[in-house]
C-alpha cells in the first residue's frame, strides 16, 4: 500500500472497510482510473483521518531494525568511479563483469523509484534439502501470517508486513462482502479423505475449519471476469452441512465464520497468494481491442503500433567509403611472400613470444625458425603423409588446427604450413563439441593437426584410438612437433603465388541458434585485410605488441598472426590462463617490451584495475594504441573511462585508446585511429533506450535513466564502403537517423560459409535496396552482424549485435544493455563473478527475455531473491520491458565457451530442455504475456425460442440417443416372478443349492473362499437373526457395512436385506493411517444416522482402540456387532418390502470435488439395473466373470454384489490391493479360469500397464494367455482415459489380447450405470475434437494430428432402457447433434435421490426429476448426471438395425475451471503438462481466487524441481491461453488418488491452502 495507513484500516467500520475493498477490486479490474481510485479513497478517509494518521510506532521501529538500507540511494552512487573499483574489488569476486557507473547510477534511480510504489513479491517455498549449495542459516525462515521475531522474519523488509496487513484485511473484506450477497461458490470442497492415507491430518473440526472459508467466500477475481456459480448449486456438498446439524441452510453465516479457527487465508499459503495477487493488481497490460465474436477462432492480441512511437525523421543514408588503400611499393603480393622474404632475410628476428603459466616469457620463435618450421610442415603434409601415387592431402583440401590456448608457437608453425602447402586450414577450439563436428562436415574435414601434449590429452578407447567425438567424422591425427617433420629436399620449393581469390582460411563462427560455421577467408582477402590494418593502425617493422586474445581467430589472429609476419612485428602473446591467474600480466608486459600496442577486451581493462594494487611501478607510455576489441559493447565505456583514469597517472595517453568493431564476416568494421597528442577526443552519444527499442536515434535530453552511453568506434577501414540496413526483411539502406544492421564492401572480408551456399547468399551477396525496392549500385556488401549507425563526422558507432537482439512486442533490446542493468544491480553479493546470460524464447507468439545468472556459493536465500525482484524492476525501468524468466543457477554451472565465457545457446538449449536446474527462480508471465486474447463474455441467458432456431429449425437431429428398449426383450419369468433381490436368492437356495456363486482369491491366486447359492442364503439369515437379537433393529434401519472386500460383505448385505434394514457399504479405514481414513467412516456413519455397524472382531478392535481415539470420538460408534462367529440361529421370517419402490441400499461415495454424497437405490432400480447388465452382457449361470475392483460404490459394487445373485453366473472376486504384492494376479487369473469378461478400474490397469509393461516375455513364459478375452472393462465416472486404455491394447496383443476388448463404462452419482460396452453393438468409436472450440463450448470434429486436438473415445454402449438427452445446464434446452451440453438420463434404474439430513426438495427435483425446458411433448423427467458430454450419429448399425449413436463424455461440470470466461477441464492442462518433462510423474491443478495452481509430483532429483517451472508455464501459456499463478513441485504419491483412479484435485487444493504438502518448491508466477 503506498501510504503508511495500513496499520490502521483495522480500526475503520465495517462498511468503510468493505467500501474500500470494492475500490481496490474497481482499481485492479480496470474499472476506474489510479487517480480517481485515489481520490474516492480519500474522500471515503477523511473522516477517520486523525485515526489512521502515520504507522504503529511499534512498526516503524521494526521497519528500522529490519531493513539495512540498501545502497540504492542516489546519495551512494555519486561517489568517485575509482573508489567505486575498489569497492568492488573487496567483493572478492575479481572477475566480476565490467560495470558502467553511468549505468549504476541509473540502476539506484530506477530502484529508488520502484521502492517509492514498492510491492512485496511473495518469496518463493523451498525446501531445505533441496539445494545444498545455500548454508543452512541462510535458508527462508518459515514465513508466518504475520512478521513476528521468534520466527525468524526480522530479516524480511517492513514492506511485507504493510501487505500481510492489507492481505488479511482483504480477506476479512471478501468474506463480508460474500456473507452478504453469497451466491454458492462453485468450487465448495472439504477436506474429506477417501481411505487412501494420503488425506489430512488433525481433527474433524480441524478438517471442517479448513473447509468453511472456501464453502462460504466468493474470492477476489483477479481476471476481471464476472464468476458465476457453476449450474449445479454446491449444496449437495455434504460434510460441512454435516457437522451443523442444528442450522438451516439459508441461515446466516457470519457467526461460523467468526468462530472458525484456522481459515486457511491466513495460512502461509494464502498469505503469499495474497502478496501475489497484491502485485498481479495493476498489471502491464496494453488496452484489449474488442474482437470476441462467440463462434470465432480465439486470434492472438495483436499489440497495436504505439501512436507515440518515434519514427525515423533523416533522409536515406548514402553509403559512407574510407580513405582509399594506400599502395606501399614494398607490400608483397601474397602473405606467404612475406613470411619467405622476412625468414630468408631477417632470421634472426624475433617474430612471437610465448609465456609460462606464471607470465614469464618462455620461448620466443624467429622469423627464421618459422619459416624453416612451416617448410618442413608444408613438405610433410604434401608428401609424408601417404604414398606417392595416392597423397592424403591435396592442395585446396580443409585441415582442422586443434592447439590449446597456451601454445601460440605451434599454432602460429601449423597455420603457416598449411598456407605454403596451399591446404585450407581451420583452426577450432579444443576437441570434443557436436556443433564443431557440424562444422568439420560441412567443411569436408578428414585430417586433424595438433600437438604431442595435445594428443595425450585427448580422451581414447581401449586400444588405444581416439575416441570419436559424438557429431564428428572420422578424422586422421597428426602430429606436428619438429621431431616429427621430415626435412624438405634442398630442391624443393613451396608454389608462393600473387594473392587471387581462393581460399586461404576458415574462421569458425557459433550462430545465435548455436550451429557453427565456417566463414571462408580468401589469399586476397587475408592480404587486403593485414594491408588495411597496418595503414589504419599505422604498423612500423619491428614494433612489439601484446595480444591478450584469442589468436586462433578474430583480431587475435588478424593482428597477433597475420599483420604481424607483414610488417614484420613481434608479438608477445598472453594466455588466458596466466590472465587467469595475473591479471595485471599483459600490462606488465606492455611495461617491460616497451610495447606500442596492445591488444585487449575490456574484461582485461578491468582485471588489471582490479590487480592493480599489486603493482606500483608500470608504466604504459610506450603504447601508442590500446586496441579494445569489444569497444562495440555497452560497456566499453566506462571500462575505458575507469582504465584511463586509473593508469593515466602510470603514463597512459588518453588519445591511444583505440575501440574497434569487429565480426567474422566482414572483419574489422571500422576501428579509431590512433590520436594526435592534446587533440580533443571524439565526442559521445548519450541515447535515449527507448528510441533505441524502435529502432531510431533520439539523443537523450530528459531521462538520464533510461540512455546508452556508446562510444564510436572509429572511421571506416581504408578501403572499405559501408551502409546501415534494415536488420530485416529486404537490404533496404536505412535514415540517418535510423539503427540497422551495418554493411561493409570491401576486398578484406569473408567470402562465404563454406558448403552452405543459401546462408552465404544472403550475408556475402547483399545489394542495398531504397525505398522504393530497387538497387543503389551493384557493388555486393556483407552483413557484418552488429548494429549501429554512422554519426557526424562520418564516426561509426556500434549499439548491439544482430546474434543479441531480443525483438520483443516488436521493440528491439539487446542483450548485452540488459546484461549491463543487471550487473549494475548491487550484484556483488549475489552473482558469482558476474556471470549473467541473457537470450530469448519463443513462447505463445512473441519472445520473451529469460535472465540466467550465476549465483555466488555464499549467497543467501534472503540476497538472491531481493537481488532478483530488484533487477526485474532495474529493467522493467531502464529498457521499459518485463522479463519472462530470471533464474539463478548454483557457480560454475552454465556451460562455457573454450575461453571461459558463457555458451549462450547451450544455456539456451538447457533451459529449454529443463536441465538447467536452477537454485532459483521467479517468472514473471503476468506482467510479460500482454498479448493474450481479451476474456469472453458470457453471453446473456438465451431464450428457448433462439435455442429452437438455432438448433432445429436448421434441420438439427435433437442430440439424444438410447439403449435397446426393455419391454420387446423381456427375459424368462425370473422378472414377472420376483421383483425383489431378495426373492431371487430364495429361490436359487432352492433350485440350485450348489451352484458356486463367488470365488474369492488372495494374492498367490488360490481359493480363500467361495459362497454357493444356498451358503449364502444360510449366512444371510443368520445375520439378519443377529440383527434383530443383538441390534434390537426395526424394519427401514440403516446399517453399516464395513468390510474389507470379499464375501463376508455381500453375506451381510443380504443379511440386511432379509431383516428389512438398509444397508450402507463403507470401505474399512486402514490400520496404518487411521486420522486420514476413520473421519471419513465416521462421516457415513453419522450422516446416514446408522443404528449399527456389522464388520469384523479385527475391525470392531480398531474402531475402539486408542489411536481412533485419537482420530475420532469412539465413544458415540452405534452398536457394533461382529459377524465372525454368528450362532446357528432360524429366521422366522424374511422381510419382503410392500413395495419395489422401497429403499434397498444407499450408495455413499466421495466425489472429485471432495464431496459425500449419498444416493437412494430402491429395489425396483436394483432390479431394473441388475437385468440391463444382464441383458447387455448376456450373463446366465454357465459363464464365469472376473472382477478386479473397489465394492463399496457406484457400479462396482453392483457388480460384486448384486449381479451374480440376479444372472446367476459365478463372479471371481479380486481384491485389487492384492494386486500391489502380485502384480500377475489378474491377468493370470483371466488367462487360467479362461474368462470372457473380465472388469477392473483405471487403477489396476496403470498399474498392470506400468508394472507389466516390461515383462510381457515373462508374461509368456508363465503361459498367460488373453485371447479368451471379449470384453475388458473399465468402470470409471470420468471422461475416458484413451491413451492408457491404448497403452494397455499395445502392451497386452503380444499374449492374445484383442485389440477391441477394451471398453469402459459411463456412471455418475444420480445412475451408476448409462452406458456399458456389453458383447453385441459395434465396437467404441473415437473422434478428435478441437480443444479451443470446447473451451468455448462448442464440438468441433477434427483430423487425426490436427494442433490442438483431443482424442475422445466413446464410453462403451447405453445400457437396455435408458435414454439420454445433452441439454444446455443454463436454459435446460435440448441441444442438437454434436453439441456439447450436460448429459442427462431416464431410466429404470436411476437413484430415486439424495440421502441428506435436511430433505433439500429443489434439489431433489433439479437432480432427480428434471423436465426440459421445451421441445418434449411427454414431460419425461430426466436425472441430470452432472457431466458434460456430447452425442454423435455414426455410419455404423447398432443391435437393433438403426444407426448407433454414439455418446462421449467430455468431463464434470463441477471439475470444470472457469478461467478467462472459458471452461477448462483439468485434465488437458495436466496432460499438456505431464509431457513437458520426463521427471513429471503425476500432475493435478486446480485454481484458488482465479489463480491457476499446477502441482507437478517429481520423480526426478530435486535439482531438478526449479527446471519444472518455466516448462509448465511454457506448455500452459502455449496450449491453453492461460497463465499459471503457482506451480508446486512435490515428492512422488503426494496427489491424492480415490480408489478409482481419479485425482482428489479438491483435498489438494485443501491440504496445499492448510500447508500440509510438504513442497519441494513452490513458485508464485509473478
Amino acid at each position: 500500500m503506498a501510504e503508511p495507513a495500513a496499520a490502521g484500516v483495522s480500526s475503520l467500520p465495517r462498511e468503510v472497510r468493505e467500501q474500500l475493498a470494492e475500490l481496490e477490486l474497481e482499481l485492479s479490474e480496470g474499472d476506474i482510473t489510479q487517480k480517481g481510485y485515489e481520490k474516492k479513497r480519500a474522500k471515503l478517509l477523511a473522516p477517520y483521518v486523525p485515526q489512521t494518521q502515520g504507522v504503529d510506532p511499534a512498526l516503524q521501529k521494526e521497519s528500522r531494525t529490519q531493513m539495512p538500507v540498501p545502497s540504492a540511494t542516489p546519495a551512494s552512487s555519486s561517489s568517485s568511479s575509482s573508489s567505486k573499483f575498489h569497492r568492488a574489488r573487496s567483493g572478492g569476486a575479481r572477475d566480476e563483469r565490467y560495470r558502467s557507473d553511468i549505468h549504476t547510477e541509473a540502476v539506484q534511480a530506477a530502484l529508488a523509484k520502484h521502492k517509492e510504489q514498492k510491492m512485496a513479491l511473495p518469496m518463493p517455498t523451498k525446501r531445505r534439502s533441496t539445494f545444498v549449495q545455500s548454508p543452512a542459516d541462510a535458508c527462508t525462515p518459515p514465513d508466518t501470517s504475520s512478521a513476528s521475531e521468534d520466527e525468524g522474519s526480522l530479516r524480511r523488509q517492513a514492506a511485507l508486513t504493510a501487505a500481510l496487513h492489507q492481505s488479511l484485511q482483504n480477506a476479512e473484506s471478501w468474506i463480508n462482502r460474500s456473507i452478504q450477497g453469497s451466491s454458492t461458490s462453485s468450487s465448495a470442497s472439504s477436506t474429506l479423505s477417501h481411505g487412501e492415507g494420503k488425506g489430512t491430518s488433525g481433527s474433524l473440526a480441524d478438517v471442517f475449519a479448513n473447509t468453511r472459508i472456501e464453502n462460504f467466500s466468493v474470492p477476489p477475481d483477479v481476471t476481471a471476469t464476472t464468476s458465476s456459480s457453476s449450474a449445479r448449486p454446491a449444496a449437495i456438498d455434504l460434510p460441512p452441512s454435516g457437522i451443523v446439524k442444528g442450522m438451516h441452510k439459508g441461515s446466516n453465516r457470519s457467526s461460523l465464520m467468526d468462530t472458525a479457527d484456522g481459515v486457511p487465508v491466513s495460512s502461509r499459503v494464502s498469505t503469499k497468494i495474497q502478496q501475489l495477487l497484491n502485485t498481479l493488481k495493476r498489471p502491464k497490460r496494453p488496452p484489449l481491442k474488442e474482437f470476441f465474436v462467440d463462434d470465432f477462432e480465439e486470434i492472438v492480441e495483436v499489440p497495436q503500433p504505439d501512436p507515440n512511437q518515434p519514427k525515423p525523421e533523416g533522409r536515406q543514408m548514402t553509403p559512407v567509403k574510407g580513405e582509399p588503400l594506400g599502395v606501399v611499393c614494398n607490400w608483397p603480393p601474397a602473405l606467404e611472400a612475406a613470411l619467405q622474404r622476412w625468414g630468408t632475410t631477417q632470421a634472426k628476428c624475433p617474430c612471437l613470444t610465448a609465456l609460462d603459466v606464471t607470465g614469464k616469457p618462455v620461448y620466443t620463435l624467429t622469423y627464421g625458425k618459422l619459416w624453416s618450421r612451416s617448410l618442413k610442415l608444408a613438405y610433410t603434409l604434401l608428401n609424408k603423409l601417404g604414398t606417392k601415387n595416392e597423397p592424403v592431402l591435396k592442395p585446396g583440401d580443409r585441415v582442422a588446427l586443434v592447439y590449446p590456448n597456451n601454445d601460440p608457437v605451434m599454432f602460429m608453425v601449423a597455420f603457416y604450413g598449411c598456407l605454403l602447402a596451399e591446404v585450407i586450414p581451420v583452426p577450432i577450439e579444443d576437441a570434443g563439441g557436436q556443433q564443431i563436428g557440424f562444422l568439420l562436415g560441412s567443411c569436408g574435414i578428414a585430417l586433424a593437426l595438433t600437438t604431442e601434449v595435445c594428443l595425450k590429452g585427448l580422451p581414447k578407447t581401449q586400444n588405444g584410438e581416439i575416441v570419436q567425438f559424438k557429431g564428428w567424422p572420422r578424422l586422421k591425427w597428426v602430429v606436428t612437433d619438429s621431431k616429427y617433420l621430415s626435412k624438405s629436399p634442398k630442391d624443393w620449393q613451396p608454389n608462393i603465388s600473387a594473392a587471387g581469390t581462393e581460399p586461404a582460411y576458415i574462421e569458425y563462427k557459433t550462430s545465435k541458434e548455436g550451429s557453427v560455421m565456417g566463414v571462408t577467408v580468401s589469399r586476397i582477402a587475408m592480404l587486403s585485410h593485414c594491408q588495411a590494418l597496418s595503414q589504419a593502425c599505422n604498423y612500423s617493422e619491428g614494433e612489439t605488441i601484446v595480444n591478450v586474445l584469442d589468436f586462433k581467430k578474430d583480431a587475435g589472429l588478424w593482428h597477433g598472426i597475420l599483420t604481424n609476419v607483414m610488417n614484420k612485428l613481434h608479438t608477445i602473446s598472453v594466455p588466458y590462463s596466466v590472465m587467469k591467474t595475473c591479471p595485471l600480466s599483459w600490462v606488465q608486459r606492455v611495461h617491460a617490451h616497451k610495447a606500442k600496442v596492445a591488444l585487449v577486451k575490456c574484461r582485461d581493462l578491468h582485471w588489471a584495475m582490479m590487480a592493480h594494487r599489486d603493482q606500483r611501478d608500470v608504466s604504459l607510455s610506450s603504447l601508442r594504441m590500446l586496441i579494445v576489441t569489444d569497444g562495440a559493447n555497452p560497456w566499453s565505456v566506462s571500462s575505458c573511462d575507469a582504465f584511463l583514469s586509473l593508469f593515466q597517472s602510470h603514463g597512459l595517453k588518453p588519445e591511444a585508446i583505440c575501440p574497434c568493431a569487429t565480426s567474422p564476416e566482414a572483419m574489422t568494421i571500422a576501428i579509431r585511429r590512433p590520436g594526435v597528442p592534446g587533440a580533443p577526443l571524439p565526442g559521445r552519444a548519450i541515447l535515449s533506450m527507448n528510441g533505441l527499442s524502435f529502432g531510431v536515434i533520439r539523443v537523450n535530453t530528459e531521462d538520464k535513466n533510461s540512455a546508452l552511453t556508446v562510444q564510436d568506434v572509429g572511421h571506416v577501414m581504408p578501403g572499405g564502403m559501408m551502409c546501415i540496413v534494415k536488420p530485416d526483411g529486404p537490404p533496404q539502406l536505412c535514415k540517418t537517423d535510423e539503427i540497422g544492421e551495418i554493411c561493409v564492401s570491401s576486398r578484406a572480408g569473408g567470402m562465404m560459409y563454406y558448403g552452405l551456399t543459401g546462408v552465404t547468399k544472403n550475408t556475402f551477396e547483399v545489394i542495398p535496396v531504397n525505398s522504393a525496392g530497387s538497387p543503389v549500385g551493384d557493388v555486393p556488401f556483407v552483413r557484418s552482424g552488429l548494429l549501429g549507425f554512422v554519426g557526424p563526422g562520418s564516426l561509426v558507432f556500434v549499439v548491439g549485435k544482430m546474434d543479441g537482439l531480443l525483438t520483443v512486442s516488436g521493440r528491439r533490446h539487446n542483450a548485452d544493455d540488459i546484461v549491463a542493468t543487471g550487473l549494475a544491480v548491487e550484484s556483488i553479493k549475489t552473482v558469482y563473478r558476474g556471470r549473467i546470460a541473457v537470450f530469448s524464447v519463443s513462447v505463445f507468439y512473441d519472445e520473451r527475455i529469460v535472465v540466467v545468472a550465476e549465483q555466488r556459493p555464499d549467497a543467501s536465500e534472503e540476497d538472491s531473491f531481493q537481488w532478483m525482484s530488484r533487477v526485474l524492476q532495474a529493467i522493467d525501468s531502464i529498457h521499459q520491458v518485463g522479463v519472462y524468466c530470471l533464474a539463478l543457477v548454483p557457480a560454475n554451472t552454465l556451460p562455457k565457451t573454450p575461453l571461459g565465457g558463457i555458451h549462450i545457446s547451450q544455456t539456451k538449449q538447457h533451459f529449454l530442455e529443463g536441465s538447467l536446474h536452477p537454485c532459483n527462480i521467479l517468472m514473471c508471465p503476468h506482467t510479460c504475456v500482454t498479448n493474450l486474447p481479451k476474456p469472453r463474455q458470457k453471453q446473456p441467458g438465451v431464450g428457448p425460442a433462439s435455442v429452437m432456431v438455432g438448433n432445429l429449425v436448421a434441420g438439427k437431429r435433437i442430440a439424444q440417443a438410447s439403449g435397446r428398449d426393455l419391454g420387446q426383450i423381456e427375459d424368462n419369468d425370473l422378472v414377472k416372478k420376483h421383483q425383489f433381490l431378495t426373492e431371487v436368492l430364495q429361490w436359487r437356495a432352492q433350485s440350485n443349492p450348489d451352484h458356486p456363486l463367488f470365488l474369492l482369491l488372495n494374492a498367490k491366486g488360490t481359493t480363500v473362499c467361495t459362497a454357493t447359492c444356498l451358503q449364502l442364503h444360510k449366512k444371510a439369515e443368520r445375520i439378519a437373526s443377529v440383527l434383530f437379537d443383538k441390534g434390537h433393529l426395526n424394519a427401514g434401519d440403516n446399517v453399516v457395512l464395513l468390510y474389507p472386500p470379499g464375501i463376508e460383505l455381500i453375506t451381510a448385505f443380504y443379511g440386511c436385506l432379509y431383516a428389512g434394514c438398509i444397508p450402507v457399504t463403507v470401505r474399512p479405514p486402514h490400520a496404518q493411517s487411521l486420522t486420514a481414513t476413520l473421519p471419513t467412516v465416521r462421516m457415513i456413519v453419522e450422516v446416514s444416522k446408522a443404528a449399527c455397524i456389522l464388520t469384523t472382531q479385527t475391525l470392531m478392535r480398531l474402531l475402539k482402540s486408542r489411536e481412533a481415539a485419537a482420530a475420532v470420538d469412539v465413544k458415540t460408534w452405534p452398536t457394533i456387532i461382529d459377524t465372525d462367529d454368528l450362532p446357528r440361529k432360524r429366521l422366522s421370517q424374511i422381510y419382503k418390502p410392500p413395495t419395489p419402490e422401497m429403499l434397498a441400499y444407499l450408495d455413499f461415495s466421495v466425489s472429485t470435488t471432495g464431496m459425500l454424497t449419498g444416493v437412494k437405490m430402491s429395489h425396483a432400480a436394483v432390479s431394473g439395473l441388475c437385468r440391463a447388465i444382464k441383458l447387455q452382457c448376456e450373463l446366465y449361470s454357465s459363464r464365469q466373470i472376473a472382477i478386479c475392483l473397489d465394492p463399496y460404490c457406484g457400479l462396482g459394487f453392483v457388480l460384486w454384489c448384486l449381479c451374480s445373485v440376479y444372472s446367476g453366473h459365478q463372479s471371481i472376486l479380486i481384491p485389487p490391493m492384492e494386486l500391489e504384492s502380485n502384480l500377475f494376479l489378474w491377468l493370470s487369473t483371466v488367462s487360467q479360469y479362461k474368462i470372457r469378461d473380465t472388469f477392473c478400474s483405471y487403477s489396476v490397469m496403470e498399474l498392470c500397464t506400468k508394472g507389466l509393461g516390461n515383462q510381457v516375455e515373462m508374461l509368456k513364459a508363465r503361459g498367460i494367455n488373453l485371447s479368451c478375452v471379449r470384453t475388458c472393462v473399465v468402470v470409471a465416472e470420468e471422461r475416458p482415459r484413451v491413451s492408457l486404455t491404448h497403452s494397455f491394447s499395445k502392451l497386452f496383443k503380444d499374449i492374445g489380447l484383442s485389440s477391441r476388448a477394451v471398453s469402459t463404462t459411463f456412471g455418475s452419482r444420480v445412475n451408476v450405470a448409462i452406458c456399458l460396452q456389453g458383447t453385441s453393438g459395434p465396437d467404441p468409436t473415437t473422434v478428435y475434437v478441437d480443444l479451443k472450440s470446447l473451451r468455448h463450448d462448442r464440438v468441433r470434429l477434427v483430423e487425426r494430428g490436427a494442433p490442438q486436438s483431443l482424442l475422445l473415445s466413446e464410453s462403451g454402449k447405453i445400457l437396455p432402457g435408458v435414454k439420454v438427452v445433452i441439454v444446455n445446464p443454463e436454459t435446460k434446452g435440448p441441444l442438437g447433434d454434436s453439441h456439447l451440453g450436460e448429459i442427462w438420463v431416464n431410466s429404470p434404474h436411476t437413484a430415486s435421490g439424495y440421502y441428506t439430513i435436511y430433505d433439500n426438495e429443489t434439489l431433489q427435483a433439479d437432480h432427480f426429476n428434471t423436465r426440459l425446458s421445451f421441445g418434449d411433448a411427454a414431460q419425461t423427467l430426466w436425472a441430470r448426471t452432472g457431466y458434460l458430454g456430447f452425442v454423435r450419429r455414426t455410419e455404423l448399425t447398432a443391435a437393433s438395425g438403426e444407426r448407433h449413436d454414439a455418446l462421449y463424455v467430455v468431463g464434470a461440470l463441477d471439475e470444470t475451471l472457469e478461467l478467462r470466461g472459458l471452461r477448462y477441464h483439468p485434465i488437458d492442462i495436466e496432460t499438456s503438462v505431464s509431457r513437458t518433462h520426463r521427471s513429471i510423474a503425476e500432475c493435478a491443478v486446480f485454481t484458488w481466487t482465479n489463480l491457476l495452481v499446477v502441482v507437478v509430483e517429481l520423480c526426478g532429483c530435486e535439482q531438478e524441481a526449479l527446471d519444472l517451472v518455466p516448462l509448465v508455464t511454457n506448455v500452459v501459456l502455449e496450449e491453453h491461453y492461460l497463465i499459471v499463478g503457482v506451480v508446486v513441485v512435490v515428492d512422488p504419491g503426494v496427489i491424492p488418488i480415490n480408489s478409482r483412479g481419479e485425482k482428489q484435485r479438491m483435498h489438494l487444493r485443501d491440504s496445499f491452502l492448510a500447508d500440509q504438502l510438504d513442497p519441494i518448491y513452490v513458485a508464485y508466477n509473478m
